[in-house]
C-alpha cells in the first residue's frame, strides 16, 4: 500500500505525526513524496529532493520478540540493496557501508535515516534514481548516470515488496543470517575506513565486519579491532 504525495516537508515527520494522533499506520504502507522541503538525513543533514528520486517512508510496530530494533538500519539497507540490483546490468560495483548507505563504487548513491516514535520505528530512504546532489564532504551518483532513470512508481513497489521480505526474514530469522547476508553485499573486509564516534576524534581502521550485535568492527592499526555502535563512516577514497 503506497500514497504518493506531490509535496511535503518530510515523509518521516507526516508519518510521526500520523502515530502521535493515534492514527493507525499499518505495517507496509509507504509514504512516498515527488518533493521534500524539509527532509532530512542523519545528524541533521539535508535530504536531497531531486525530482524523480525515490523519497519515502515506512513503519515497522515493534514487538517484544523482534531483534534490537535499531538493526532495522540493515533490513532497511539490504531491501534497498536488491531492489537497486534489480536496475543495474552489472550490479558488481554496489555495496553496502555501515550502518545506512548504499554506495556505488566510491559514491552514496542512498541514504537510510531510522526515527523511533512510541513502539514504532519509521523508516525513510532517499534513492538517487534520477538525480544527485552535490554535496561537500562526499562523491554522490544517481543511477541516471548509468542509464535511463528507473520510473520512480515502479521502483517505490519494488522495493516496498523487498522490505517485506526483509523484514519477515529479520522476524523469523533473527540477526545472524542478516549479518552474514549484509556482510557479503559490504565493501570487501580490509577495506580502509575512517570513523567519527560522536564525542571523539576521527579514528582510522580497516573493515572487519560485522559484530553479532551488528555493530561494525574496525580493526585499528595495533591489530584491535574495536565495536563501533555510533558514528560517521567513510571510505578512505569517498574522501579523496
Amino acid at each position: 500500500m503506497i500514497r504518493f504525495l506531490a509535496e511535503t516537508g518530510s515523509t518521516n515527520s507526516d508519518i510521526a505525526a500520523q502515530l502521535r494522533a493515534g492514527e493507525a499506520v499499518p505495517e507496509g504502507s509507504w509514504l512516498v513524496a515527488d518533493r521534500q522541503v524539509a527532509g532530512r538525513g542523519r545528524q541533521g543533514r539535508t535530504w536531497f529532493d531531486g525530482s524523480g528520486n525515490f523519497m519515502g517512508s515506512t513503519t515497522v510496530h515493534i514487538a517484544p520478540r523482534d531483534p534490537n530494533p535499531a538493526t532495522l538500519a540493515l533490513v532497511a539497507g539490504l531491501a534497498a540493496f536488491e531492489a537497486v540490483s534489480a536496475q543495474l546490468a552489472d550490479p558488481s560495483a554496489l555495496r553496502l557501508k555501515w550502518p545506512n548507505d548504499l554506495m556505488l563504487g566510491d559514491a552514496k548513491l542512498a541514504g537510510i535515516l531510522l526515527e523511533r516514535e512510541g513502539d514504532a520505528i519509521i523508516v525513510g530512504m532517499g534513492i538517487n534514481l534520477a538525480a544527485a546532489p552535490e554535496l561537500p564532504d562526499r562523491k554522490t551518483i544517481a543511477l541516471s548516470a548509468l542509464g535511463p532513470a528507473p520510473d520512480r512508481d515502479l521502483f517505490a513497489q519494488a522495493l516496498a515488496q523487498a522490505f517485506d521480505q526483509e523484514l519477515e526474514r529479520w522476524r523469523t530469522y533473527g540477526l545472524e543470517p542478516l549479518i552474514r547476508r549484509w556482510e557479503s553485499a559490504a565493501h570487501p573486509q580490509g577495506t580502509a575506513l575512517t570513523v567519527h564516534p560522536p564525542g571523539e576524534e576521527r579514528i582510522e581502521g580497516r573493515f572487519a565486519g560485522l559484530t553479532a550485535e551488528g555493530a561494525l568492527s574496525l580493526r585499528l592499526a595495533d591489530g584491535t579491532v574495536r565495536a563501533i555502535h555510533a558514528g560517521d563512516v567513510m571510505l578512505v577514497n569517498e574522501e579523496s
